[in-house]
């Protein structure tokens, strides 16, 4: 590898890593604004989505350049290619905390109830897949990326378990509807999250050993 070329993937890695850090954040903080019910904090995470674009936008064309200027092939190409579907995956998931944060800003308006399921418990496991999939892709660790892969069908059964329950109570109360509904929503928006935390993962999985692991059910120790 070149040295120019060299220094231009140093740079693409910061760049994607400074966007994993803000995305990692925004959830974060609209997760947090639904515990404290802090309309002001939700806010501020659509305020901030716009930055999150520009970055996005950025990456995108360093990639681009990356590839008009030094026509990278094997190794170095997977990079590349891989870096690009990283920084859309990051880019949504920055979206999906908006939407969270727009679940907020319904749910300031209405009467405080005790959330019914486990939200917390939720986000810390898609925090855990989010952290570890960016980690992954700092140290280039097909193992961890792995272990990401294989955590999603937790998430996934934690949003089915929470669907039930807001299915019980809807039909035992339906005056409830207004809050249940949105904090559904940010239930499957979390679940979101760690799908494209998985995506990541995979990326990463396909930058260190070329292998295309699409579909996480497919993700096995040969993987890694």
């Amino acid at each position: 590898m070149s040295v120019h070329l060299q220094h231009q993937f140093s740079r693409l890695k910061k760049h994607l890593l400074s966007l994993g850090a803000m995305v990692e954040d925004q959830v974060e903080t609209a997760v947090r604004a639904l515990m404290d019910r802090d309309e002001e904090l939700a806010r501020q995470v659509e305020a901030r989505d716009a930055e999150i674009d520009h970055r996005e936008v950025e990456v995108e064309e360093e990639c681009l350049k990356t590839l008009a200027l030094y026509q990278p092939v094997a190794n170095d190409l997977r990079f590349v290619v891989a870096a690009m579907k990283i920084n859309n995956d990051l880019e949504r998931i920055g979206d999906l905390a908006v939407n969270i944060a727009r679940k907020v800003i319904h749910v300031a308006g209405e009467e405080r109830v005790e959330i019914p399921f486990d939200l917390p418990g939720m986000w810390q496991k898609t925090q855990g897949m989010l952290r570890d999939s960016i980690d992954a892709l700092v140290n280039l660790d097909g193992p961890l990326a792995n272990t990401v892969c294989t955590r999603d069908s937790e998430v996934d059964q934690m949003k089915r378990d929470n669907r039930r329950k807001a299915e019980t109570i809807l039909q035992e109360d339906p005056r409830r509807a207004p809050v249940i509904l949105n904090l559904m929503a940010v239930s499957r928006n979390l679940e979101r999250i760690a799908d494209h935390a998985t995506n990541i993962a995979e990326g990463v999985i396909f930058m260190v050993n070329a292998r295309v692991v699409k579909h996480h059910a497919y993700c096995k120790p040969e993987d890694i």
